[in-house]
């Protein structure tokens, strides 16, 4: 006779007052409160605390553009390469949303100028399919590679083109000459 194995454990339950601080911690990132926020990883909380959705509280303030507060979570030991459950990157987030500051942060403190998500997809991609030239520029001004592809096998000029993003269209093919 074959021993039963043990239950899996259960995951503990939060209580509602654990659910309303971490929710507050998490809108002090998405709204760029860098005082409380700071004065509370002062305290032990851990700079790479993630939601629910694995967004890590670097990664709400760069999405949000937040770049003083980027730059403190950085300097409290947040990861600038840890992704959420898309496998998505600070940079690339902010590369989306035209974020020029944060991304200088970023790079500043480490992060991947590739910034690549799973499907290849890397922060020059995002930057050039939304138009966002600043970006782009800095981001190729760090050592971004002009050739990568995506797993469909796209470039940043290809992705460019493909949304309709005329000046970064026009700068990346200046790019390859």
């Amino acid at each position: 006779m074959q021993p039963v194995p043990p239950p899996p454990a259960s995951s503990p339950q939060l209580d509602e007052a654990t659910l309303d601080f971490a929710a507050k911690i998490f809108d002090l990132a998405r709204h760029g409160d860098t005082a409380a926020l700071i004065s509370y990883l002062a305290q032990g909380l851990a700079a790479n605390l993630r939601d629910h959705k694995g967004d890590s509280l670097l990664m709400l303030a760069a999405y949000h553009g937040h770049d003083e507060t980027v730059d403190s979570l950085l300097e409290h030991g947040a990861d600038p390469e840890l992704r959420n459950n898309n496998g998505q990157t600070p940079i690339a987030g902010a590369a989306f949303k035209g974020h020029v500051a944060v991304v200088e942060s970023l790079l500043r403190h480490g992060a991947s100028v590739e910034g690549a998500s799973p499907d290849g997809k890397t922060a020059l991609m995002v930057a050039a399919m939304f138009n966002r030239i600043a970006i782009v520029e800095l981001l190729l001004a760090h050592g971004a590679d002009l050739h990568a592809r995506s797993d469909n096998g796209a470039t940043a000029l290809e992705a460019a083109r493909a949304m309709g993003a005329p000046d970064a269209l026009a700068l990346l093919t200046a790019r390859l000459g």
